[in-house]
């Protein structure tokens, strides 16, 4: 007996001859359980011939396909600062709404997920595809870690390419993530100390602040370092802070942003002069903190050279200090 045999000797009906059931064709029927599980086991057998000659087109070098974005994840090292003001990125959208997606992207296989995917590179593409709701069109290769990165990297040569300080947090984040400086040399195609200045750098600014301001693409490393020396003092950078807030909701630009921030602080500070404004030393005798009060506000500056990481244990306590200091007040009155 045949093995085909014998599955259907298990799993189908014959149909009983009796008077009713005369006029019935003589033919096998499956019951809808077992109809069911046929199904299930072809649509494991197809799924399965899918990924053989998925995994023989990548050890033969890559394949292009349409994958759900839903599935690829994005890189663990961020090259490109976000800007809330993109005309090219709503250009790309509309681009790929009427012609579709022309360029594919590059990910890699998921080293964690089977069934997932890594970027490489192709990010605004994988977000214009988001948008419209689309699979992506995808090269899919095998890449290491190293060749992730490089992959990254190399893909701005053939684009529009990074700005300065896109390349700086590119580089920081490289060396953050534990790469050698050949590998973030051959990501960035640039040299030694190109590198070195651009991990200077990064090292030196605010990362909230640059996202802030955004890629800047006309901004080189001059204007940059001049942000550096404007931000020195605590006061300098919450008051860039601010400002640079109120820039993002005006929706200016990003070089916009930066001229008009560094012009700002190279104003000279404008004293209230109803307002007040003190010291709080620490029990060595440092200043810790710049304590301001102006129009009705009070803003205390903690420099975080003399207590690194206070601000942020007091911060993490102001729901108590609150309840502590309404208890005292509510005790005051009652007096």
């Amino acid at each position: 007996m045949s093995r085909r045999d014998s599955i259907d000797s298990l799993f189908l009906k014959k149909p009983v001859a009796t008077a009713s059931s005369a006029s019935k064709s003589a033919d096998r029927v499956r019951t809808g359980a077992i109809s069911a599980m046929g199904s299930s086991l072809q649509e494991m057998a197809e799924n399965a011939k899918q990924a053989s000659r998925l995994q023989q087109q990548l050890a033969e070098g890559e394949v292009v396909i349409s994958i759900d974005t839903a599935s690829v994840d994005t890189s663990k090292i961020v090259d490109r600062i976000p800007a809330d003001v993109d005309p090219d990125f709503d250009a790309l959208v509309q681009s790929v709404a009427e012609h579709g997606q022309q360029v594919p992207i590059l990910v890699r296989p998921s080293p964690q997920a089977t069934g997932r995917f890594e970027i490489a590179y192709g990010r605004r593409r994988l977000k214009a595809a988001q948008t419209l709701g689309l699979p992506v069109r995808a090269i899919v290769r095998n890449l290491s870690d190293s060749q992730l990165v490089i992959a990254q990297g190399r893909e701005n040569l053939d684009r529009k390419d990074l700005s300065f300080i896109e390349k700086a947090f590119f580089a920081k984040h490289l060396e953050d993530a534990g790469c050698d400086r050949s590998t973030i040399i051959a990501a960035l195609a640039s040299d030694k100390a190109d590198v070195s200045r651009y991990v200077a750098a990064a090292r030196q600014l605010p990362e909230d602040v640059v996202r802030l301001i955004g890629p800047a693409p006309k901004a080189g490393r001059a204007r940059w370092l001049a942000l550096v020396d404007r931000l020195a003092s605590p006061s300098k950078l919450a008051n860039a802070r601010e400002l640079l807030r109120g820039y993002a909701d005006n929706k200016l630009e990003s070089d916009v942003r930066l001229d008009a921030l560094l012009r700002a602080l190279d104003e000279p500070e404008k004293i209230d002069p109803a307002g007040k404004a003190g010291d709080w030393k620490t029990p060595l005798g440092k200043r810790g903190a710049r304590i301001e009060e102006r129009r009705g506000k009070t803003m205390i500056v903690f420099d975080e050279k003399v207590v690194p990481a206070f601000a942020q244990f007091i911060s993490a306590k102001l729901d108590e200090l609150y309840r502590e200091f309404q208890e005292r007040k509510g005790e005051g009155e009652s007096e």
